[in-house]
């Protein structure tokens, strides 16, 4: 993911002033976020937090978080704006935390990078540290076909509903609720509750 870092870095103070707060965020977002947290029982980690504002709002309702992201950028700023919280860089690849250990994990379009073929990648890893009964609630660009776009940073890719419920599946989740948000001005948004599947007896 080094080229994404690289990408993110050069333009972190505009990705910021633009998109890091939550002035920026859909209601309907906030909404869905709101009800993923209350329904949390443990720690959570903000997987891929940028500068932080999702951290810090998930950290204002009383939730235990922390925000781990590859860019060195976004962490300063986030530690700057919000000296509460805690922040650290770190990969949604290999998670910094035992197995079975977070109740929730916020992955906010943090995984729309990932090639299709590495997407297992952070999913599993999702899954290894969630404890049994944790959520993951995973946002990402919906679409009719698992493709490349040009995101405004680097390379993104947009996902079918059933082809992500499918890799999350694959990686030991179980899908309990799938969302999706479009609207004439905005690319087709989507988003998935999920927790890790029991394992058979």
């Amino acid at each position: 993911m080094s080229n994404t870092t690289d990408a993110y870095s050069l333009r972190a103070d505009e990705y910021s002033s633009l998109l890091g707060s939550m002035e920026s965020v859909h209601d309907s977002d906030r909404q869905l976020i709101d009800s993923w947290a209350a329904a949390v029982d443990g720690r959570g980690l903000d997987a891929g937090c940028g500068p932080g504002h999702w951290t810090n709002y998930l950290a204002n309702r009383g939730l235990e978080v922390r925000g781990i992201d590859l860019v060195p950028a976004f962490i300063e700023r986030a530690r700057s704006s919000y000296p509460g919280v805690r922040f650290e860089v770190g990969s949604i690849d290999e998670i910094d935390e035992p197995d079975d250990s977070l109740g929730g994990i916020l992955s906010w379009y943090s995984t729309i990078h990932h090639d299709p073929s590495r997407i297992s990648e952070p999913l599993t890893e999702f899954a290894r540290v969630l404890r049994p009964g944790g959520l993951l609630v995973l946002g990402y660009f919906e679409g009719p076909a698992c493709e490349a776009f040009d995101h405004a940073i680097t390379t993104a890719y947009r996902w079918p509903a059933s082809e992500l419920e499918q890799a999350l599946e694959a990686s030991g989740f179980e899908v309990l609720e799938s969302h999706r948000r479009t609207s004439r001005t905005h690319r087709p948004h989507g988003a998935v509750i999920c927790r890790p599947s029991l394992a058979p007896d």
